[in-house]
């Protein structure tokens, strides 16, 4: 119970010596802390900034990133009053970084969605999405460990910009869609390409969904916060290597046309990610190819959403 006490005090001190600086990004993470129980909702101060703790400031508040997204303009506008507020913040090491969302209805993956890549592979460009999906259980956190399978000797790296819904829709048009996103992430699309391109009748999914195969955060920055999605730097290092370098205008379908095509098949609910495809220089289409192997670190930086780092192991 001591050391419990202690714990709290010192992380209340820490904060206080940190007041948050108001910004008009808004940065909503997940995240748990020592003296915090269970997961707790929080606002990111800034790209690789500390974090304010959203429950503190409202107790009324959901805990979780899906609730907080279902009850809509509510809990946006108290999130939108806490960035104003000179509020503690508590410092970046006293704090773990969840996933930005947690088990969402679905995690819905778009193939080929790179003019460059596709160009890499020397195929045509799409005509209409290539949709796939992983399943929820795939998520981790923004620096939590990606695991080698022992079922596949070929895990290859994937950084893509993904889409986070904010509000339910069905037969979605292209010039509504942007009224259902809640905002945008980063994501790491790890593939074992043996189970996608030879396996299980080169059918993508087991390919695709190893846990600990999607990666997602920092935070989600919300839509109003970026100039323009579809105009970022996207980028992945290797062991410090740069081994996709592009930009989000790069993209054959955009989020608005994503929605609209996938909102025919399914119902988005808020939380719903989306994962927009991926750039050239994935490993498996070096010469010779390329993969992941134990000690590695992957990072993915995506320009005004921010960088997420994975140990394999």
């Amino acid at each position: 119970m001591l050391v419990t006490v202690r714990r709290l005090l010192t992380a209340l001190l820490q904060a206080r010596k940190q007041p948050f600086q108001p910004s008009r990004d808004m940065r909503l993470v997940q995240f748990q802390a020592p003296h915090l129980e269970g997961p707790h909702l929080g606002l990111e101060a800034g790209n690789d900034g500390g974090v304010i703790d959203l429950n503190a400031f409202d107790p009324t508040l959901p805990k979780t990133m899906l609730q907080f997204l279902e009850q809509g303009e509510a809990t946006l506008s108290v999130a939108r009053r806490a960035l104003t507020a000179p509020l503690p913040v508590l410092p970046r090491s006293e704090v773990t970084f969840l996933a930005p969302v947690t088990r969402p209805d679905k995690v819905v993956c778009v193939g080929m969605n790179y003019v460059d890549h596709c160009k890499e592979q020397n195929v045509p460009v799409p005509k209409e999405p290539i949709i796939f999906s992983k399943f929820a259980s795939s998520i981790v956190g923004p620096y939590d460990a990606v695991v080698l399978p022992p079922e596949s000797q070929e895990v290859d790296w994937e950084v893509e910009l993904a889409v986070v819904i904010g509000k339910k829709g069905k037969h979605i048009k292209a010039t509504d869609a942007m009224a259902h996103v809640a905002g945008f992430t980063v994501a790491h699309d790890v593939s074992a390409r043996d189970w996608q391109m030879r396996r299980n009748g080169k059918q993508w999914l087991l390919g695709k969904t190893f846990d600990t195969f999607c990666p997602l955060g920092p935070a989600l920055v919300t839509k109003d916060s970026i100039a323009d999605p579809h105009n970022l730097k996207i980028c992945c290092r290797v062991n410090g290597e740069v081994v996709q370098s592009s930009n989000t205008s790069q993209m054959v379908f955009k989020t608005e046309e994503l929605i609209a095509w996938v909102s025919q098949f399914v119902t988005l609910y808020p939380g719903d990610v989306i994962l927009t495809g991926t750039p050239p220089g994935v490993g498996v289409f070096r010469k010779p190819p390329v993969f992941l192997k134990k000690g590695d670190e992957v990072q993915c930086e995506i320009e005004e959403l921010g960088s997420i780092i994975n140990k394999v192991v």
